[in-house]
């Protein structure tokens, strides 16, 4: 009685909140930029206040390193902001569209009307980015919102209920609870869903999407692969892939989720990357529970199957490089290499979410292609090289989200490039622009000009002469 009272409260309050933002849209459908610009604003100036708080609830939740959330969580949000503020009269501003020969008398305009009520449901492995990132594009588009952010980041959630509470009017709301309240969420007729996760919670969102016909932006993950080709300068991409790959516990969907390596290099890329896990996550010879600029996993149960993914590469075959304490009770789970990942173990089947990177090797890029192909497309895939040619032959025979080349995870902060997956790993874009299209009806409109107009030639009755008009139009027009 107890669990259905509490099902009945869920759905009350959903409910509640929904109507809320529906009159509040229906009231003010289309919002000034200056109004826009003034919530951005102050959305700015609490982040930018608040940092110690985000540090605070962010480290409660699982432990990441401060400096760590300054980089990953506020950063992106700041730049964000101020990159919207700095355009957003550019991105709204109606586009004319130019007329062809056949549209001779008329004008023709794109205009970008808010979507309305939008759902943003965020994940717990960059609770605060990823849940305040895709509300600038949604503010920035004139839309209200209703956030849901992770049940999984209990700390991280309160503190963005209260900024929403601090900053915004009545015209975003925060609802916290689990996969029930998601789903009454769901059942709802929101006017575009906006969900960053799993492929697996990703079809479901679409799912739910179909039933209201409603827009979807799933932004969600994969396999990433970084290939390490011969030509390229073993130490530097050593470093970059593991800042790239462990940051964050390795709990980045765009990290590096398994190594390709040229086999002439491959035991000089392990000893590289051995030397810059240490250096760049540990406190002196190695890394513990001291280090200051290492996290944790997420909770008990994502260990546990990260441990048991270790075990099953071993069983089938993988050799250990690197590996360290792991301790259940504070989730610490040391970085881990795994070479000669056999390619039905699980680590190199499932995304692996997690301080854990397999290494296969390859003799030439068809081998490569054929690797990358086999899978789902990915959100991210790196390229190591300085031959051209190579380079040129993954990205024009694979497809992914996105491609770094020679570098880790920096494609997602720049702030003038789309972001998102293709497939398995995503439909839609965000950040910026992109991010603001996304939260956007793209409203054409066409103006006739008044008496004769060029259309009448089509209008019935259609006579010979029609006809024979028509043959020169739909051979040289």
């Amino acid at each position: 009685m107890e669990v259905e009272n509490h099902k009945k409260v869920n759905q009350q309050a959903v409910k509640q909140a929904f109507a809320t933002l529906k009159n509040r849209h229906s009231l003010n459908r289309h919002t000034s930029l200056a109004s826009r610009k003034v919530k951005l604003k102050k959305l700015l100036n609490w982040v930018m206040d608040n940092r110690t708080r985000l540090k605070e609830a962010v480290h409660k939740d699982f432990q990441k390193p401060p400096v760590e959330v300054d980089i990953s969580e506020a950063y992106p949000v700041i730049g964000e902001i101020k990159h919207a503020l700095t355009n957003l009269d550019q991105w709204a501003r109606p586009t004319k569209v130019d007329a062809t020969i056949n549209y001779l008398g008329t004008r023709s305009e794109v205009r970008y009307e808010p979507k309305g009520v939008c759902l943003i449901l965020s994940p717990w492995n960059f609770p605060f980015n990823l849940s305040v990132g895709p509300l600038v594009s949604c503010i920035a588009a004139g839309n209200v919102a209703l956030l849901k952010p992770s049940e999984e980041t209990p700390n991280t959630s309160q503190l963005i209920a209260d900024m929403v509470e601090e900053v915004f009017d009545g015209n975003v709301i925060v609802l916290q609870g689990d996969k029930e309240v998601a789903s009454e969420l769901l059942a709802l007729p929101f006017d575009h869903i906006f969900f960053t996760g799993s492929p697996t919670v990703g079809k479901i969102v679409m799912r739910a999407a179909a039933d209201h016909l409603t827009s979807v932006t799933l932004e969600l993950g994969g396999k990433s692969p970084a290939i390490i080709h011969s030509s390229s300068r073993i130490k530097e991409a050593a470093k970059r892939i593991v800042f790239g790959k462990f940051l964050n516990n390795g709990q980045t969907c765009i990290a590096p989720d398994y190594l390709i390596v040229h086999e002439d290099v491959k035991e000089e890329i392990i000893k590289a990357l051995k030397t810059q896990v240490i250096k760049l996550f540990g406190d002196g010879a190695g890394i513990s529970e001291l280090s200051s600029s290492y996290g944790r996993v997420i909770n008990e149960r994502h260990f546990d199957r990260l441990k048991e993914m270790v075990s099953d590469a071993v069983e089938k075959g993988g050799k250990v490089e690197l590996e360290g304490k792991l301790d259940p009770l504070t989730r610490f789970f040391h970085p881990t290499i795994i070479s000669d990942a056999p390619l039905h173990a699980r680590i190199m089947e499932e995304e692996i979410f997690g301080p854990i990177l397999p290494i296969v090797t390859f003799r030439n890029v068809e081998e490569v292609v054929e690797l990358v192909n086999s899978k789902p497309k990915p959100l991210a895939l790196y390229v190591f090289s300085a031959n051209r040619e190579f380079r040129e032959t993954v990205l024009s025979q694979t497809s992914a989200g996105s491609v770094c080349i020679n570098d880790c995870v920096l494609q997602f902060t720049h702030p003038n490039l789309p972001f998102g997956g293709v497939n398995n790993s995503g439909i839609g874009k965000s950040h910026g622009y992109y991010g603001f299209l996304s939260f956007s009806n793209e409203k054409p409109v066409l103006k006739q000009k008044r008496g004769l107009a060029l259309s009448y030639l089509f209008y019935p009755p259609f006579s010979q002469r029609m006809k024979m008009l028509l043959e020169p139009i739909l051979r040289w027009f």
